[in-house]
């Protein structure tokens, strides 16, 4: 457990290190929620609308950015054959380092979303929705991203292939995400049933993704 803690612990700092891809992404939502409206108009009422879908597609775009880094520098110091000799679970280790991912990634753009959702003209309702659908999903983006991260680690330019990978692997997870938030401002449209959805896809990955993880880092080794 000392051992899963630090892992995390070292993904979080260097993640946050210059070069390390966290502020990168963090900034990078800024940009997309905030130029959004100027495309779009003064309509209010469309921003409303469409505003829960800007911020989950905006959410998912900047956790692709930093993949390319999840895995690269344990490839290259050689530390991914150290734990393959010391007998610990590879997959553990995938685990630890997507919840390091989504720490320094994920966590502080859904702080920052519910800020962003004001200028979209989200009311409190879509807001709190909104925040809780980010939370329960985005460690489902993260956990799949540590996948594409797997399969790229090593490669140049291996950030943009893990971006076409996880992609459309992802899509399933932002439309719940934005269905469970519809239904929760529009009366005709369920909550609970898109919601539990999205919270089964997040217990799934983090079941499954550390053990594909796992066995594409293995492969990318043999």
């Amino acid at each position: 457990m000392s051992a899963f803690s630090a892992i995390i612990g070292q993904t979080v700092k260097a993640s946050f290190r210059a070069g390390g891809g966290a502020l990168t992404g963090l900034l990078f939502f800024l940009t997309v929620v905030t130029v959004f409206p100027f495309g779009v108009g003064p309509d209010l009422n469309l921003l409303a609308r469409i505003g829960p879908a800007v911020l989950w597609i905006g959410v998912l775009l900047s956790l692709l950015l930093g993949l390319d880094r999840l895995f690269g520098q344990d490839r290259e110091d050689g530390a991914l054959e150290l734990i393959m000799v010391s007998g610990e679970p590879l997959a553990l280790f995938v685990f630890a380092r997507a919840a390091g991912y989504w720490l320094a990634h994920g966590l502080p753009i859904v702080v920052v979303a519910p800020i962003l959702g004001l200028i979209l003209n989200l009311n409190a309702l879509s807001l709190a929705a909104v925040t809780a659908t980010l939370v329960v999903g985005s460690p489902a983006l993260a956990m799949i991203g540590a996948v594409g991260g797997a399969l790229t680690a090593g490669l140049a330019r291996g950030g943009m292939l893990a971006a076409i990978l996880v992609l459309p692997l992802s899509i399933p997870v932002l439309i719940f995400g934005v269905a469970a938030v519809n239904g929760a401002i529009a009366d005709p449209d369920p909550f609970l049933a898109p919601f539990l959805i999205l919270c089964a896809f997040t217990m799934f990955s983090a079941v499954l993704a550390p053990i594909a993880g796992a066995a594409a880092l293995r492969l990318g080794l043999d």
